[in-house]
């Protein structure tokens, strides 16, 4: 089979192919039912009832791939996008100070474009040292050496803080001013919690999702750079805007099913009021009228983590016949 062919036409959608937000990525992928079989774990899976193509990336390496224009669409983390853009700025700034940067550059549609957050691989990029160590904020480890895999993020957070100490802050969210970093950034592409330990760094800058391997490595968080979970990112130049609505359709549709749940109660009207406060709906509850005077039926969306005080609550102002229903999947905003 001539793969090049038969990607011909069909939009390039990336996903992570390994890590902590894979297995979420295909749940979310069956939901929204985009159809394909992986061969022999090949990195380009063709969906079958869709013109779409996807492709197994690198979390790390999908903000650069959408952000180029080389694909339209793409799972990866809030963290990742974060340090891609601070690598553009800092690429962007070091070719204007050396004169390579040209107006066409300024031209073309780069970068990437947040669609939504997915709901899953919520995480922290902190800077962390030792537990039983003398640092307590990121300005004690101004001069020192970091380890991190997030270099670009890691630069500006200590270009910040030394602008700070230095009394030259103005507010920028991005003082990367061209001044040399007394802040020495090692790069590490695994294992960055055992830099400290083996002397590497004084501190590090990595994702913390529960905290074990952080508590385990004797580290402790002293601040964070960036909170991240999944997003959908799209390109800003995408090959077909409609297929990227329909699938951004598709997938908002699964996240909202895995969020809420039916709830549908009869209730006397002259309590309706009260219990339309407890259960307003997504938009706005569903009110039926029932056979029995003075009574309606009332469907309103409710978030699953809500339920069990919303039942209560409910009962408690007299509404019957509570029940809960399973959304599988919804349209609509």
């Amino acid at each position: 089979m001539d793969l090049v062919n038969h990607l011909e036409g069909r939009l390039l959608f990336a996903v992570p192919k390994k890590g902590r937000l894979l297995s979420a990525s295909l749940n979310l992928l069956e939901g929204a039912d985009i159809q394909f079989r992986r061969e022999n774990r090949l990195d380009i899976a063709l969906v079958k009832n869709l013109p779409i193509a996807l492709v197994f990336l690198p979390a790390a390496d999908i903000p650069t791939f959408v952000g180029e224009g080389r694909v339209d669409l793409g799972i990866t983390g809030f963290d990742q996008v974060r340090e891609h853009d601070a690598g553009v700025r800092a690429l962007a700034q070091a070719r204007r100070q050396s004169g390579e940067w040209t107006p066409e550059e300024d031209a073309k549609p780069r970068g990437c474009e947040t669609v939504m957050e997915l709901g899953f691989g919520a995480c922290r990029l902190q800077v962390q040292v030792p537990a039983k160590g003398e640092y307590v904020d990121g300005k004690d480890l101004i001069g020192k050496n970091i380890g991190t895999s997030f270099v670009h993020l890691a630069e500006e957070y200590f270009s910040r803080l030394e602008l700070e100490q230095d009394g030259l802050a103005n507010g920028d969210a991005t003082p990367l001013t061209g001044r040399k970093l007394r802040t020495k950034i090692i790069e590490l592409s695994g294992s960055v919690e055992a830099a400290c330990a083996l002397g590497v760094a004084d501190g590090i800058v990595d994702l913390v999702e529960s905290g074990e391997t952080m508590k385990a490595a004797g580290l402790k968080a002293i601040d964070t750079v960036v909170d991240s979970s999944a997003i959908l990112i799209r390109s800003k130049a995408p090959s077909n805007q409609a297929l990227v609505d329909l699938i951004a359709a598709r997938i908002g549709g699964v996240i909202t099913a895995q969020r809420y749940v039916l709830c549908q109660y009869n209730i006397p009207r002259t309590s309706l009021p009260e219990a339309t406060k407890i259960t307003p709906g997504k938009r706005a509850p569903t009110i039926t009228s029932l056979e029995e005077e003075g009574w309606v039926a009332v469907s309103a969306m409710v978030e699953k983590k809500r339920l069990a005080p919303v039942m209560d609550d409910l009962a408690s102002v007299g509404a019957t016949d509570i029940l809960v229903l399973d959304i599988h999947n919804t349209r609509g905003s």
